[in-house]
């Protein structure tokens, strides 16, 4: 699964779900206190499948700002050390020229 789809599959499915849970109301052969138990069950399980997709997308999202942190830093310390580079051959010019 892409991470670019995957709140559009969610979306989806979700979508699946209540036209599956009102095509249930019409056509149910079960009288109406089990049509309203099953429903009830099935919009159980899709807050229990959003609930643990968001867990996993945070997740995710936790390591890429970690990893993004990461770089973040390696890119600081190589920048301050070029730029200390750059000040001592600045100095040691400095100090050839006098």
């Amino acid at each position: 699964m892409s991470e670019d789809n995957g709140g559009s599959k969610v979306a989806f499915f979700l979508a699946g779900a209540g036209i599956g849970a009102i095509l249930a109301l019409l056509f149910a052969p079960k009288s109406g206190k089990e049509t309203r138990d099953y429903l009830t069950q099935r919009a159980g399980e899709g807050r229990d499948l959003v609930a643990s997709k968001g867990r996993e997308y945070r997740r995710q999202a936790e390591e890429y700002l970690g990893k993004a942190k990461d770089v973040a830093a390696k890119q600081k310390e190589q920048l301050s050390a070029a730029l200390e580079a750059g000040k001592q051959a600045y100095q040691e010019e400095k100090a050839k020229s006098h």
